[in-house]
């Protein structure tokens, strides 16, 4: 193969080294919300309809025992429920509470400044990649 023909790995690899590992903003919305970057993940996870732990585990990448400790904690601020599911009776599934989707938003609602090599780009180069990424979200 060619040098100047790209692989998707290696675009992979550009795009994550571009985009980094969003700690900033990670740490503005634990500052803004005084929760853990864990507990927001599994309330971003709520906003899609009620989930069992192990069905919550799975979507936030946490084990099963860290995913009952946040749901433990989330359910003690009054963020989330644990109900019976009516599918199955031995099931509980957790869902969002009001607040918890208040709380949920806000934290989205953090800045999270673009990296400046994003920001650098021209207009044009901008609005060529944001029409490439379009694509991939489809």
């Amino acid at each position: 193969m060619p040098d100047d023909v790209p692989t998707p790995d290696e675009v992979w690899r550009m795009l994550l080294q571009t985009v980094g590992t969003r700690d900033k903003w990670k740490r503005a919305i634990t500052e803004r919300t005084g929760l853990p970057f864990s507990r927001i993940k599994i309330l971003r996870q709520l906003r899609c309809g009620p989930m069992t732990v192990k069905e919550l585990a799975a979507a936030a990448a946490m084990d099963a025992p860290a995913a009952t400790v946040t749901v433990n904690d989330l359910e003690e601020r009054g963020l989330v429920l644990r109900s019976v599911d009516p599918a199955n009776r031995r099931t509980k599934v957790v869902s969002i509470t009001e607040l918890g989707g208040q709380v949920v938003a806000d934290a989205l609602a953090t800045h999270d400044p673009a990296p400046e090599s994003i920001a650098a780009l021209s207009e044009s180069d901008l609005r060529t990649l944001r029409d490439l990424l379009r694509k991939l979200d489809r």
